[in-house]
């Protein structure tokens, strides 16, 4: 094609001059990645790299959706935030950012969370999509809107000095071939409790964002049918081959999943307290109970340094982190209603206190997010 047919300014041909040389990209390629449309689900730690690499390549209209603001706990791992962008939405951070890489980038700015209401019109407006989620709950959401909606996502997943990167989506297999159900939520690493070296996000995120541009110049050979694990600690990477499922509940010859559900972020509630009718309680209930019992017993299981960003009013503080050593204080003649960020971390404290025989003990259903959300907005976000 002749190179007048190409809608570059000079300064693009300037900017993006030293990979419009490389004969798999040329003209052709980078005009592939101007007509591109890449949703990054997440703009924090995994969404960041990625993110950075992809605007600097001259992809033509970046996506970010997230529906949190950024915290200081962020910042060792989230490099598309300054330490000036906390409490900002990271939505509005990240798009500032991209901006300035690349001001022919065009950055559309989602915030709020993808779920299974949003996620078939927000994903539809997209020709890739990028996981640069955090919990798993979101990853088989967007696996199975990706299969239902014909599109790939790029896979990245990270755990203390471990990353994992995967394509998943037509003609290969999808993320249920090989994660077929998602393990109970009480199981689960928590929010903050397994932790991630900050450069592993990167390092995946660089992966993440080799594999978009494969895809969209069409070159090279993608990660589709491999799992590519990074060992951070011993400076090596394997390879673990991914089959298509011909049993797989969402792409199989007989699946069992054909519309768009989604995964709720809280705990099993079998393994919780069944006496008394005291197993679950929502934030709402609990604002119900305090306004009639301002002194009932509220336990916080979360970090120090998490309790210092937020923390609700009245409540007691005991990391579960040392809740086996440190937890005789706790009172057994009244009612003890228990909390951490989202809600799993609670279900285990919840667990280990009935088994040293607190009888009146609840979870609180979506923790101290669930109260921000629905009790108060102006609370700190982390």
């Amino acid at each position: 094609m002749n190179e007048t047919n190409y809608n570059f300014s000079k300064d693009e041909r300037l900017r993006y001059a030293r990979q419009t040389i490389l004969p798999m990209i040329g003209l052709a390629g980078q005009t592939r990645l101007k007509k591109s449309r890449v949703l990054f689900v997440g703009a924090g730690g995994l969404g960041s790299s990625p993110a950075i690499y992809l605007a600097a390549a001259g992809v033509g209209t970046i996506g970010l959706i997230d529906p949190d603001a950024v915290s200081l706990s962020n910042l060792h791992r989230q490099v598309l935030h300054y330490t000036s962008d906390i409490d900002r939405p990271k939505v509005i951070s990240a798009q500032e950012k991209l901006k300035q890489i690349n001001p022919e980038v065009n950055i559309v700015a989602h915030q709020k969370r993808l779920d299974a209401d949003n996620a078939p019109s927000i994903l539809a407006d997209y020709d890739l999509i990028i996981d640069g989620t955090d919990n798993l709950p979101s990853r088989y959401l967007i696996n199975d809107a990706c299969f239902f909606l014909r599109k790939t996502f790029i896979f990245g997943g990270v755990y203390q000095f471990e990353g994992q990167c995967s394509v998943f989506g037509p003609p290969g297999p999808c993320y249920r071939c090989f994660f077929r159900e998602m393990p109970p939520l009480d199981e689960m690493p928590s929010c903050a409790e397994a932790g991630v070296i900050g450069v592993v996000p990167g390092i995946i995120g660089l992966m993440q964002a080799n594999e978009a541009i494969k895809w969209i110049c069409q070159i090279g050979e993608l990660l589709i049918g491999r799992l590519l694990i990074f060992d951070a600690l011993g400076s090596r990477w394997r390879e673990v081959k991914i089959k298509k499922d011909p049993d797989c509940p969402l792409c199989g010859r007989q699946p069992t999943i054909t519309s768009l559900e989604e995964y709720k972020w809280q705990c099993s509630t079998q393994a919780q307290i069944t006496e008394n009718h005291m197993e679950e309680i929502t934030v709402q209930e609990l604002k119900q109970l305090r306004d009639k019992q301002p002194d009932l017993y509220l336990l916080d299981v979360r970090e120090q340094d998490e309790w210092d960003i937020a923390h609700i009013e009245g409540a007691h503080l005991k990391p579960l982190s040392i809740l086996e050593e440190d937890f005789e204080d706790i009172p057994k003649d009244k009612p003890i209603y228990c909390y951490c960020k989202m809600g799993g971390r609670s279900a285990m404290a919840v667990k280990f206190l009935k088994s040293h025989g607190y009888a009146h003990i609840a979870n609180v259903k979506g923790g101290i997010q669930a109260w921000w959300e629905e009790i108060d907005p102006a609370m700190r976000r982390y």
